[in-house]
């Protein structure tokens, strides 16, 4: 059974499943519905919702906290080859996850102990403009969703930095984060990831 996480919360990711060694984690979003304009307005498509491109990314950190490596859909993959992104969706659009990262836990360097999970809007886009967007943490190797975390806080941001997954204090463990911050690209949104470990 999922566990569904408040902002702030932490789960040890070694009690919800025996062994873990890969996981992956998902990103879904919607553009949220805009008010129609009236006849007019939705004769040209002022009543639509405009797409909305949100980046899933994961910043890799050492032990020192030093950020070693970024995961985005400009990089799809880590140095190591031990995650992989699904690549870039541009829209939202459909069920399930929108875009993907995948984490083999097993083949993670030993100097690596946080993966900080992040969103943002390329084309600045802010949450407000965002609905149903969720993160959630899967089992890779059994298809068993783990944890799941909805992102529901509106406002002019239009970055979040969404979790940290580390095996500091032993197993690997998840918090959730839900800080609202501000950045076009990952690279932006490491100071605030930083703060979060």
């Amino acid at each position: 059974m999922s566990i569904s996480l408040a902002k702030g919360q932490t789960v040890d990711l070694s009690k919800t499943s025996n062994g873990l060694s890969r996981i992956r984690m998902g990103l879904g979003w919607d553009a949220a519905a805009k008010k129609s304009g009236g006849f007019l307005s939705s004769l040209f498509g002022g009543g639509a919702a405009d797409s909305i491109d949100l980046d899933a990314s994961c910043i890799v950190f050492d032990a020192n906290n030093q950020a070693i490596d970024v995961v985005w859909f400009r990089q799809l993959r880590s140095k190591d080859g031990s995650i992989q992104h699904s690549g870039d969706n541009q829209t939202g659009e459909g069920d399930g996850d929108d875009e993907t990262i995948f984490v083999d836990l097993s083949r993670l360097p030993a100097h690596i102990d946080t993966l900080v999970f992040t969103v943002n809007s390329f084309r600045g886009q802010t949450f407000n403009e965002v609905d149903n967007a969720v993160c959630r943490v899967v089992d890779d190797t059994c298809n068993k969703e783990l944890v799941r975390f909805n992102l529901a806080e509106k406002g002019a941001h239009n970055g979040v930095i969404m979790a940290v997954i580390t095996r500091r204090q032993g197993p690997w463990s998840m918090k959730a984060v839900g800080a609202p911050t501000s950045g076009q690209t990952v690279q932006d949104l490491i100071p605030a990831a930083l703060a979060a470990i």
